[in-house]
């Protein structure tokens, strides 16, 4: 982008941050990493970002191709921003930051915070990233304040999907604090269903499976990548 600060340096983690180092912009590409969005939704989803600045990262991404728009489907003159696969390669080192990012949240940023239950399936995502896949067929629902989304595991991939799941062999309701804290290691599951805050309906089976593929079990401190596991990053759908 022609005038635009940059680095000056030779390299691709500097060239990266020239396109998405801008305070706001991972943020933006975060929030359409869970599907397309229009301007104002964006907007209503990250409080304290202005809509002149928002129109700024939104045409610098379009012009360096991480995003682009496209019409409404069913409206003729609205318009949508969605990722481009450019900027869906985004995904996995967004996930990976999210990951190494939890073990900073404290229950102090659950009361002051802002959090959407959309969230929630970037959370997932990021916390079964690189663990290994349970070898079984079976799907499990998340049901997250008005937000529903789940994991399907077959065939040893495991792929986060927006929605319902035809026949989940387990259910967890909760509110997107509680759902946000037990990811982050501030909350355990037991805690959180002994508050009422959690409710889990399913084959007690499948919910040790689901607890221990999530990194849910281990040892304080999100748990590390297993290289070679095959926990899908698509985008839900």
């Amino acid at each position: 982008m022609k005038g635009k600060r940059n680095y000056g340096q030779f390299c691709g983690l500097a060239a990266g941050l020239d396109v998405v180092g801008e305070r706001w912009t991972l943020l933006i590409v975060r929030e359409l990493l869970i599907g397309p969005a229009r301007f104002n939704e964006i907007l209503g989803n990250l409080p304290g970002l202005g809509p002149n600045l928002l129109t700024e990262r939104l045409r610098a991404l379009d012009e360096r191709g991480v995003l682009e728009s496209a019409a409404v489907p069913g409206d003729g003159r609205g318009r949508q921003y969605r990722l481009t696969p450019r900027g869906e390669q985004l995904r996995e080192p967004m996930l990976m930051l999210a990951r190494w990012g939890m073990a900073f949240l404290c229950e102090a940023d659950a009361t002051t915070g802002v959090v959407r239950p959309a969230w929630g399936i970037l959370a997932v995502q990021a916390m079964i990233h690189g663990r290994p896949v349970p070898a079984v067929e079976e799907s499990y629902e998340f049901r997250v304040a008005d937000e529903t989304f789940h994991i399907e595991v077959a065939d040893g991939r495991a792929v986060t999907r927006r929605g319902p799941a035809a026949e989940p062999a387990l259910v967890a309701t909760t509110d997107a604090e509680t759902f946000v804290s037990i990811g982050a290691g501030t909350r355990t599951p037991f805690e959180a269903l002994l508050s009422g805050r959690l409710r889990i309906e399913g084959d007690p089976q499948a919910v040790r499976r689901c607890v221990e593929f999530m990194g849910l079990l281990d040892a304080p401190g999100r748990p590390p990548a297993v290289p070679g596991a095959s926990a899908a990053t698509a985008p839900p759908g």
